[in-house]
């Protein structure tokens, strides 16, 4: 019978959900929720807003895990009843359904123990994720855009929002810069593995000879900071500039002084924002971005490991890179941190990240 060949994948399955159990500390977690519950009742809870929000994404939090966990020993109960029918009554019909549930199955598990290696304070915040095209002018700014695609492709898969922030065209095609917010649950848990310089290396369509050309483009990712988090910006501390946005080839640009510009005098923080018609709209952007670079320039101190986030990155440069891009002589996608690659670099380009997020994540979890 073809149902028995179910058998193995059936109790493999079971034996996944029971790491997962294990890993998720499902009792423990429970008791968790208990305590978090009782304290939200507790008068005078929402007396404190900030510290109430804290205690109000932590239980939405870890509700989720465990809701999807339930869910999914649920459907193995389901489908493991149904084989058993089906083999106790011969009937065939039912691999079809068995196989498809078991596959379904297992893809949404490892998303769960994908979610379980994001322990970050802030993994589950919103992202602010920011490209910078290297030297090397339309090859470069090109390759930025390519880049900003596959980001944009990756964020619809997950189903997050995507909202630019910063859009800086290049001279001739592609991007100097843009800066994206990625909305939705564990966005910067997932993006913060993109942090680095990511190279290229392909025969140039602005080549008239046809030689190979290898690119740069600089990722840098931070998490959008809420109110919660007590970032303190003294805006006499702060020049704003405004200025006319600019349009790829003069097309669409603000006949008003709508984009902004603004620097931290005390630690030269640099950030700017065009994407909105309104300049009102365009100041509240750049306070976000402000309030987000601000934050990290901080944590990065506390951790001995200050780097220049105004706008000084590492290198964008030859060995510099965190993964490369070959599209010529061969096709490979390579994480040189994790060592994780795959010769399948349109399905990469076209958002497929979700090797390489697990492989760092993996990594950084030991």
């Amino acid at each position: 019978m073809l149902l028995e060949d179910l058998r193995l994948p059936i109790v493999e399955l079971a034996k996944q959900l029971q790491e997962v159990r294990d890993s998720l500390d499902v009792v423990g977690k429970e008791e968790r929720i208990a305590l978090l519950e009782d304290k939200m009742a507790a008068p005078g809870f929402w007396d404190d807003p900030a510290e109430a929000q804290k205690v109000a994404q932590e239980l939405t939090g870890i509700k989720d895990n465990i809701a999807q966990y339930y869910q999914l020993t649920q459907r193995h109960e389901d489908v493991e009843l149904l084989w058993q029918m089906g083999t106790e009554e011969e009937d065939e019909s039912v691999y079809d359904e068995v196989t498809a549930a078991l596959d379904e199955m297992r893809s949404e598990l490892e998303a769960l123990q994908l979610t379980l290696l994001l322990s970050g304070e802030y993994d589950r915040n919103n992202a602010i994720l920011t490209l910078h095209a290297g030297a090397g002018g339309t090859e470069a700014q090109d390759w930025a855009q390519m880049l900003l695609r596959m980001y944009v492709r990756w964020a619809e898969k997950q189903g997050y929002k995507v909202e630019t922030m910063d859009f800086l065209a290049g001279d001739e095609a592609g991007v100097k810069s843009a800066t994206l917010l990625i909305s939705g649950h564990n966005a910067y848990g997932y993006l913060r593995s993109e942090k680095g310089v990511h190279r290229l290396v392909r025969i140039s369509p602005f080549d008239a000879s046809g030689r190979r050309h290898t690119s740069f483009a600089a990722v840098d990712v931070m998490p959008e900071i809420d109110d919660a988090v007590s970032v303190d910006i003294n805006m006499v501390d702060v020049r704003v500039d405004t200025y006319r946005a600019s349009g790829a080839g003069g097309q669409h640009i603000n006949k008003t002084d709508s984009a902004v510009r603004m620097t931290h005098i005390p630690t030269g923080v640099i950030v700017q924002c065009q994407s909105e018609r309104s300049q009102i709209k365009n100041r509240e952007q750049c306070l976000k971005l402000m309030r987000a670079k601000l934050f990290e320039l901080e944590r990065k101190k506390q951790e001995n490991m200050l780097s220049e986030i105004a706008g000084d990155y590492q290198a964008i440069e030859w060995g510099s890179q965190i993964r490369s891009y070959v599209f010529h002589p061969y096709n490979l996608v390579k994480d040189h941190r994790t060592g994780s690659e795959t010769g399948n670099v349109q399905a990469v380009m076209d958002g497929e990240l979700t090797q390489f997020i697990e492989a760092y994540l993996k990594g950084d979890s030991k």
